[in-house]
Order: structure tokens, then C-alpha cells, then sequence
């Protein structure tokens, strides 16, 4: 396996930086926003803005990619992003930062889409999953490590955002002077609601939801814990903890969905979550450690929905068409994302900081209604029709290239076939057909 990882590392690494940088520009935004005085709904209007950038370099990428060659067009994401960084430490203001963190969208999104087509070249089918996991763990421990380096210093002075800077411009040296070959073009991925609502009403409307949860939490996290009175290494931990406790129940909450009724099992931590949500709306802790441990819940739950939903609608999708399924899903949840930031800002604004909790909480009651609902008139899938339910990286750092990294050697294939790229594979010789 070792073998296999080396000529990988310069693509590992580049992703590495790209998440690090990330992980700093998104959490120093609002930090250095909140102590400049923008308002809260301002705040969450950055959120949408890089949930509108996002989506659109979704969208766009694979076309700009196939007029300009994916070194270029990494290269350019990457050296936007640094400018957009510094944009926003030369003009400190609500109406520059809000275009600019949409740009920084459409250039996570496409550098991303890059790295991830990369790496899918260079993958065989028998290294395929492992390669996704490894890649997944780098990409997480990146981002924890660029949130926690804003523990380093000080929020209000120009360092964090051009250590941001910097970082993305490293993003783009492992593959600017890498000698491989260069990759297929990029998969394109269509937004189909009708298509994606007859293969899984459930799956639509659970991940639209937690693209409001999940984005309103993940852009206003620092803002709330900052008006609660935690000092910025707690912030930090804030902020890092729930995507940490994630990752690590995705395990369990995995198994839980392959034994059992996926949508019985998403209703369950989507109860769990709402508990979440009411402590901290309700509870007016103030105790790091107390509000550390809730986000630690928060977090185990909100941030295992993704790969739980995207589960259990590919247990209902066609045969070659996991792919197109898994990526439709991830532009619903950008769509989500683009609304979650603005309601749960203006909430703050108007109502205080705990009602980021209320916008949270108002998503997951919606979400277990709606799953009740269709848990009483929808059958159940079959034990031997379900998948294996596979663990995913955070909604926010998911590009519809991750989908054809994460699909196996057999989904890849019928998914290639389905789209007239790839003959069928030869059916296996019997012993009627030996000469």
C-alpha cells in the first residue's frame, strides 16, 4: 500500500495545504468579522455567498477545465483564493468580504474537483477505497489544524490571513511541477431534482435540510461561541470539535445503518441533534467544558446525516447511476447552504446568539417529521438490496468528484457504461462456452 501511496503524496499534500488554508480563512473571517462590529446577519451573508461560489464552481468547473487543462486551471483557483484572502484584509467590510468569500467558493470547489480527478487517475480498483480513506483523514486533519492554528495569535492583526495566503499558493506547487500525465476530464454533474425525488423523496428533503444546519452552523459557530464569552482558544476548539466527533461516529452510526432501516436510524440522531440544539437555546451555558461536550454531541450527529442520506439513496438508485445520485445530492445540499447562513444570521441579529440554534433545530424537526412521514407510507429496502454504507468527508469539502473517487471499481464501471464512455465489462465464461 505504501508502494502505491508515494506517487500520490504530491496530490495528498497539495490537498492538504488547500484544506489547511481553508480551514483558516473560514473560521478568521467571522472571528475578525464579530470584533470589527459586522452584524450577524452580515456574517451569515458570508456563508452564502461561498455556498453560491461553491455550488457554481460545482457547475462550471469541468467546462473550464476542458478549455484550459487541469495544471492551469488549478493554478488559477488556487492563486485567486490567496488574492480573495488578501482582498479581505485590505478591505475590511461586509460588502467587499461577502463577493469575495463567494469567490473563494468557486475556487475551493474547482481546486478541489482537480485534486480529487487526480487522484481517481492514479487510483487502481484494488487500492480505490483505501486511497478514499487516506485522502479523507488528510483532508480532516487539515482543516482541524488550520482552525487550531488561530489559537497561535492574535485574530485582529494581518498574520492569519496571509499565512492563508501563503498556504494556497503552496497548494499549487506539488502539482505544477508534477510529471503526470494529465487526467480525464473532469465528471459533470447535473442537477436533476425530479430525478433525484423519484429515486429518494427522503434523501432530497433530509439533505436540503442539513445543508441549512450544517453551512448556518459551520459559517456563524465562532460568532456564537465569541457573544457567549469563550476566548479564542476555546472558540477554535468550538468550531474544530463537532467536525472531529463527526468523523469519529461515522463508525458506529455506519454499522447502525447497515444493519438496520437506514431512515430509522437517521430519525434517531436527527432526535439526538434536536436535544443538541435545545441546550444550547435553552440552557445559557457558559462553561467551556459544558459547551464543548454539547458541541461534541452536536457535532457527532449533524455532521454523520451526510453519508447516512447519501446511503441510503443510492440503495435506491439504478445500477450506474450512484455517481450522478451522489452528486446531484451534494448540489441539493449547496443549496441548503446557501440559505442556512442568511436565516440563522438574521435570527442572531434580531432574537441573540442561541438562536443559531433555533434555525438548526427548526432543520432536524423538519428533517424527522418528514422522515416519519415516509418511514409510515414507503417500504423499507431490502437487507440484500442495501449497499455498504461508506463513511464520507464533511458535506462542505464534497465536490461531485469525490463521488467517483469514493464509488467502487463496479460502480465506477457501470456508472462510465451508463454514460457511454465505457463498453460493458465481458460476461464471465461458463462451461457451455469452453471450446
Amino acid at each position: 500500500m505504501l508502494r502505491n501511496l508515494i506517487p500520490l503524496s504530491a496530490l495528498l499534500l497539495g490537498s492538504a495545504f488547500l484544506l489547511f488554508a481553508g480551514g483558516v480563512n473560514s473560521l478568521i473571517l467571522p472571528i475578525r468579522g464579530d470584533a470589527e462590529g459586522f452584524t450577524a446577519t452580515s456574517l451569515g451573508l458570508l456563508g452564502t455567498g461561498w455556498a453560491l461560489g461553491y455550488v457554481a464552481g460545482c457547475l462550471r468547473m469541468p467546462a473550464l477545465v476542458a478549455q484550459v487543462g487541469h495544471i492551469r486551471a488549478f493554478g488559477a483557483m488556487c492563486a485567486m483564493a490567496s488574492i480573495a484572502v488578501l482582498l479581505s484584509l485590505v478591505l475590511i467590510t461586509p460588502w467587499v468580504w461577502i463577493p469575495v468569500r463567494a469567490l473563494s467558493g468557486f475556487c475551493f470547489a474547482g481546486a478541489a474537483m482537480i485534486v480529487e480527478s487526480w487522484l481517481n487517475e492514479r487510483t487502481d480498483a484494488a487500492s480505490r477505497g483505501k486511497v478514499f480513506g487516506i485522502y479523507t483523514m488528510v483532508n480532516l486533519a487539515a482543516t482541524t489544524a488550520g482552525q487550531m492554528v488561530l489559537t497561535l495569535g492574535d485574530a485582529r492583526g494581518y498574520f492569519f490571513f496571509v499565512l492563508a495566503a501563503m498556504v494556497y499558493c503552496l497548494a499549487l506547487l506539488p502539482t505544477a511541477i508534477s510529471a503526470t500525465t494529465t487526467p480525464k476530464p473532469l465528471t459533470s454533474v447535473k442537477l436533476n431534482l425530479r430525478g433525484l425525488w423519484k429515486n429518494s423523496p427522503i434523501a432530497v428533503v433530509a439533505i436540503l435540510m442539513v445543508g441549512v444546519s450544517n453551512a448556518a452552523f459551520g459559517t456563524l459557530a465562532a460568532v456564537y461561541a465569541g457573544r457567549i464569552g469563550l476566548e479564542l482558544d476555546y472558540i477554535a476548539l468550538f468550531a474544530s470539535i463537532p467536525i472531529l466527533a463527526g468523523a469519529a461516529s461515522q463508525i458506529p452510526i455506519g454499522i447502525a445503518s447497515d444493519r438496520f432501516d437506514r431512515r430509522i436510524v437517521l430519525i434517531g440522531i436527527g432526535v439526538v441533534a434536536l436535544v443538541a440544539d435545545l441546550l444550547f437555546l435553552f440552557g445559557g451555558f457558559t462553561s467551556p467544558w459544558i459547551v464543548m461536550t454539547i458541541a461534541g454531541l452536536f457535532g457527532a450527529t449533524v455532521f454523520a446525516m451526510y453519508p447516512v442520506i447519501v446511503a441510503h439513496a443510492s440503495d435506491h438508485a439504478a445500477p450506474g447511476t450512484f455517481i450522478q445520485v451522489s452528486g446531484g445530492l451534494l448540489l441539493v445540499f449547496g443549496i441548503g447552504s446557501i440559505f442556512g447562513p442568511t436565516l440563522a444570521g438574521y435570527a442572531m441579529t434580531t432574537f441573540g446568539a442561541p438562536t443559531l440554534f433555533a434555525v438548526t433545530g427548526v432543520a432536524h424537526v423538519l428533517l424527522v417529521l418528514f422522515a416519519l412521514v415516509r418511514l409510515k407510507y414507503a417500504p423499507a429496502v431490502a437487507s440484500a438490496d442495501k449497499g455498504t454504507f461508506q463513511a464520507q468527508p464533511m458535506g462542505r469539502g464534497t465536490t461531485p468528484q469525490t463521488a467517483v473517487l469514493a464509488a467502487n471499481a463496479d460502480e465506477l464501471q457501470a456508472s462510465l457504461v451508463a454514460d457511454g464512455l465505457a463498453e460493458p465489462a465481458p460476461e464471465p465464461a461458463t462451461k457451455d462456452d469452453a471450446p
